[in-house]
């Protein structure tokens, strides 16, 4: 049985997120160029959480010469289904009509509303 993808917090999603914008495989310093633009970390911040992600095999590294590249081992896909599904059961108990009207009384658009009832019409979610 394949293991459940664990929530990561919100420094390491950070790395992740950076990784999966881009084409691995990634050095540090391409990592830190977009992790920087929204929350400035230093080098040895970013290289702690790369080898979390490393350790949680979120990511494989492979050194070349000097230099480390990662590549993301869990696409962002299947993080986003994992945690979605982790967060209806937590707070809904699992019970999708608790979580839709949750959703519709959050504060969405009716227009989100109806692209979110197309989608789920056509099949397309």
């Amino acid at each position: 049985m394949k293991n459940p993808i664990r929530r990561l917090p919100d420094s390491e999603l950070e790395v992740m997120q950076a990784v999966w914008d881009c084409s691995p495989p990634l050095s540090r310093s391409d990592i830190e160029k977009i992790v920087n633009k929204t929350h400035p970390m230093a080098v040895t911040t970013i290289l702690t959480l790369l080898y979390r992600l490393v350790e949680r095999e979120f990511l494989t590294v492979e050194k070349t010469g000097n230099s480390n590249f990662y590549t993301p081992t869990v696409q962002k896909s299947d993080y986003l289904a994992a945690q979605s599904k982790s967060l209806i059961i937590k707070l809904c108990g699992g019970d999708m009509r608790i979580f839709a009207t949750a959703l519709c009384d959050s504060g969405i658009s009716k227009e989100e509303i109806e692209q979110l009832r197309r989608l789920l019409e056509r099949g397309e979610l």
